[in-house]
């Protein structure tokens, strides 16, 4: 018989202590606690039939994925289905149809499989990762160590940390091999994020938000394949840049303009080098990493408002952000 296994990343005891972090759901009380396990149980009935398991005979690789569309549509990550074309679709109750790989954005580490037996598939229902918001609970299931008879995926359950860089972001779900590419739902039971990559711990851990696939999903569905598969989402190819060169000096507050990439973004906004900007966007900047958090956050052609220092003067200028692989591919 299988049985199902709900993991908490935190006891119960140890979060009745806990100050809330702006979740929407409050954990200040053990009647909180208990609405808040039930919402948990509720969500992984609801999710559990529709959460397969992808196993590749030419990788010899496993990881997971979940059903979005009755006809069979799966949405796992990029790295699973890397190196092949058909998958091995095993549901929760050891039922295997075979699958076939469609498209995959590496660089947002995103792919789709499509089961090509015909039939009507249990789902899931898409929601929103763009509204997530740190503290907020989340609940994270996935075939961890790959398909296993003996029981169901196992059900992890904690909160996000962080939004970003791009379309990922952070929870503390325990997450080990063979989660990839499983899904992360909010506590209404939408699918939220694709389980990407594991951090500096097993519950520090990173995730494909969902827009990112409906901002590529025809691309997807009609097989291509693009990007670049990297551990540091800053490296992304298609992350928008302004084209700068970023330093530092002690004492100042903001990001000094060391060099300007020709032809860049920021050449056609009239920044030059010793500039120093100190808003982006409305949002005050006090050194590269941050501006680097708020350029992930955009999307490239979008048009922003960078105010900068120049001789003791506060300037503004408009620019429109720039793909970087389109930036160092003109410059190459």
């Amino acid at each position: 018989m299988k049985t199902r296994r709900l993991i908490f990343t935190t006891l119960l005891t140890g979060l009745a202590a806990v100050q809330p972090l702006a979740a929407k759901d409050p954990s200040a009380t053990l009647a909180d606690l208990a609405r808040l396990e039930t919402k948990v149980v509720g969500v992984a009935d609801k999710v559990l039939p529709a959460t397969v398991s992808l196993l590749s005979d030419r990788t010899g690789s496993s990881g997971s994925g979940v059903i979005v569309a009755d006809d069979g549509l799966i949405l796992t990550a990029a790295h699973v289905v890397q190196g092949t074309d058909q998958l091995l679709v095993v549901f929760p109750d050891g039922k295997q149809v075979p699958g076939k790989v469609l498209g995959a954005n590496y660089s947002k580490d995103i792919a789709m499989v499509r089961i090509t037996e015909k039939g009507s598939w249990p789902t899931v229902e898409m929601g929103d990762s763009e509204k997530l918001a740190a503290g907020d609970w989340v609940v994270a299931l996935g075939h961890s160590a790959g398909f296993d008879a003996s029981r169901t995926p196992p059900v992890r359950f904690g909160r996000v940390i962080s939004d970003g860089p791009g379309n990922f972001l952070t929870t503390d779900c325990t997450l080990i091999g063979g989660d990839s590419g499983g899904p992360l739902f909010d506590l209404n039971g939408k699918l939220v994020g694709i389980h990407s990559s594991i951090g500096r711990s097993i519950s520090n851990n990173n995730h494909a938000g969902i827009d990112g696939f409906r901002d590529d999903w025809d691309r997807l569905i009609a097989g291509e394949t693009w990007g670049e598969l990297s551990m540091n989402p800053f490296a992304n190819p298609e992350m928008p840049v302004l084209g700068i060169g970023m330093g530092r000096v002690r004492g100042i507050r903001g990001v000094v303009v060391e060099s300007v990439v020709p032809g860049s973004p920021a050449v056609a906004a009239g920044l030059k080098r010793g500039d120093v900007i100190v808003s982006f966007d409305g949002d005050k900047i006090g050194d590269g990493g941050e501006l680097l958090q708020l350029l992930a956050k955009r999307e490239p052609g979008d048009t922003v408002e960078v105010t900068y220092a120049r001789d003791g003067d506060t300037r503004e200028t408009e620019v429109k952000l720039q793909r970087r692989i389109d930036l160092f591919a003109e410059e190459e």
